[in-house]
């Protein structure tokens, strides 16, 4: 059942419930398409909780919640056109939660004035983003604790 999302600015006091979403989303649903270890070195559950924080504090993402207030997924967008982080939680997938998300991205977007988004896009994710108009500019293998992991460098241009 597909439901409307509050789709709000990230506030002080997320970040836990963000790192849980974070967390559930890599193992719950890039599972397929990676490795334990690579799960593991991606999010894994021992975290530096200051780093993560920080790093909610700097991005400052848009926070999906459900009519419960329960957090259903986040995203960000950069001033440079940069999704850093999307992710939604798995009880919560195929939803309408990513969409609702990215309609809130490229509002955000237009109201910039930017012209072209990019994303660091997981092999679990490549297809949503396709969906939603985005192509593969690169494939590329980061490092992540010692791990390599394969993703897409993607990007969409805007009118």
């Amino acid at each position: 059942m597909t439901q409307a999302w509050q789709i709000r600015p990230f506030c002080v006091g997320d970040e836990a419930a963000l790192r849980k979403v974070f967390h559930a989303s890599v193992h719950g649903l890039a599972h397929p398409f990676y490795t334990p270890a690579q799960l593991q070195a991606w999010a894994p559950a021992d975290y530096d909780i200051q780093a993560w924080s920080e790093r909610m504090r700097t991005n400052r993402p848009w926070v999906a919640e459900a009519a419960d207030g329960a957090i259903a997924g986040f995203a960000d967008l950069q001033p440079d056109g940069t999704i850093d982080m999307f992710f939604v939680a798995p009880a919560f997938a195929r939803q309408g939660v990513a969409r609702a998300l990215m309609a809130r991205l490229h509002a955000r977007a237009s109201q910039q004035g930017l012209r072209h988004l990019k994303a660091y896009v997981s092999l679990a994710a490549e297809p949503f983003f396709t969906a939603q108009g985005f192509v593969v500019e690169a494939r590329q293998a980061v490092e992540r604790a010692g791990i390599v992991l394969h993703n897409a460098r993607m990007g969409k241009p805007l009118s």
